[in-house]
């Protein structure tokens, strides 16, 4: 392994929390993230390297030790640098799933658009691309993902039946009446390759987002599949590479994906000094995320034009065990609202926090968090979710402040 990649957080950061005031002055560290604020020296010493933890220990965590391990190795990265982006899978090592018409394909990045090529009806109607974040031997993540793509699946299908009941011609007359073949539904499995605590963490999520931002563009031009009907879906550090992605597909074709959903978008350990090279508002048309970890592996930073925060920031939802499943509850979300009739189950205030949203006192038109986002609305919006499957309330709408234009409608595609 990398010998960069072997990062012992106390090593490398014990010279941040003995650092000289002169060195503060001279900017050579963050003022807001000096560890001797916030940090004691025991607590230091006590902090695990990166290469110490196991995402299963993680896992087997209480929520709130896990979310309080997470931030101690932020702030501390961030403080000191002490975490390189130097982890780059090879796209031969990621898996890629192409569900169409029925048909499951498995590849790898390197082949992921030839073998796209060769499926007739690939790019048709929608593309969904998820980029998932982290792997699948962790139950919670499997469980997760594996929802997800069993309710596109279903939504797929049911689409598909109730077409043929009424002949589709009303829904495809500006189609002329063309055969429905079924939205396409790419699977990239970056979390495969993030096997450790380690290579999450040192993620070069630049290099990583360029990588597949030229599948996406090569994807375009070989299948000719236009930006318009391009959906990628990221999974915590996989919403970051969306980001980068993007940026990426716009430099490249002068365009924007239709649509970049991060579910949970991690906080970001490793980077170069002053790059922002993460998830942002503009990396697509219109970009939404679910924060459920906020406090744990997730970030408490606006990503896009609408944040949800189910039950407001917190370390993770009531109900979730671990950081792991905090995290995968945003996966979960938006798998329910996927399901056909489920819509409208997380319906969502814009307010600047629970207290408020609780008052009544949320202001703005409402939304509903997952599938069914509103377009042509933005900013932080709260809800409150149910501990356990189904997850939404499905609440009729709060009394609320109007917005300026006093429209209360959504605007979305789905």
């Amino acid at each position: 392994m990398n010998p960069l990649g072997v990062v012992c957080i106390v090593a490398c950061l014990a010279a941040v929390v003995l650092a000289s005031p002169s060195d503060y002055k001279r900017g050579s560290y963050s003022n807001s993230l000096k560890p001797s604020q916030w940090l004691k020296p025991t607590e230091l010493e006590q902090t695990p390297s990166l290469d110490e933890i196991s995402f299963e220990q993680l896992e087997n965590m209480p929520l709130e030790m896990g979310a309080k391990m997470m931030r101690k190795w932020y702030h501390l990265s961030q403080a000191g640098h002490g975490i390189a982006p130097v982890y780059v899978p090879s796209p031969s090592q990621i898996p890629v799933h192409i569900y169409n018409n029925g048909r499951k394909e498995t590849t790898d990045l390197n082949r992921f658009v030839q073998t796209a090529k060769k499926m007739p009806t690939f790019g048709d109607e929608k593309v969904t691309i998820f980029i998932t974040g982290l792997p699948q031997t962790l139950d919670s993540v499997k469980n997760a993902n594996k929802k997800l793509i069993e309710s596109f699946l279903e939504r797929d299908e049911q689409e598909a039946q109730s077409l043929s009941r009424n002949g589709g011609d009303e829904r495809r007359n500006w189609e002329n009446q063309k055969q429905w073949t079924g939205r396409s539904l790419v699977v990239i499995d970056l979390g495969n390759t993030i096997t450790d605590v380690e290579r999450y963490a040192s993620l070069d999520v630049e290099r990583c987002g360029k990588m597949l931002g030229m599948s996406l563009v090569q994807l375009t031009k070989e299948c000719d599949v236009p930006a318009k009907l391009m959906h990628v879906i990221g999974q915590g550090v996989g919403a970051n590479v969306a980001g980068e992605a993007g940026k990426t597909f716009k430099d490249n074709t002068s365009q924007k994906l239709r649509r970049i959903t991060a579910l949970d978008p991690a906080v970001q350990m490793a980077k170069e000094r002053h790059a922002l090279n993460a998830l942002a508002r503009g990396d697509a048309d219109f970009v939404d995320a679910i924060h459920t970890s906020a406090l744990g592996l997730g970030t408490t930073r606006r990503v896009g034009d609408l944040d949800f925060f189910p039950n407001g920031p917190s370390e993770g939802m009531r109900g979730a065990r671990n950081v792991v499943e905090a995290s995968m509850l945003a996966t979960e979300y938006f798998a329910e609202s996927v399901r056909p009739g489920n819509e409208h189950n997380f319906p969502a205030v814009e307010a600047n926090c629970m207290k408020q949203y609780k008052k009544h006192e949320g202001y703005g038109k409402r939304t509903y968090m997952g599938i069914a986002a509103a377009h042509d609305v933005s900013g932080d919006y709260m809800l409150e979710v149910n501990e356990q499957s189904p997850y939404g309330k499905r609440t009729p709408a709060r009394k609320q402040k109007m917005s300026h234009s006093g429209r209360q409608e959504n605007s979305y595609d789905y």
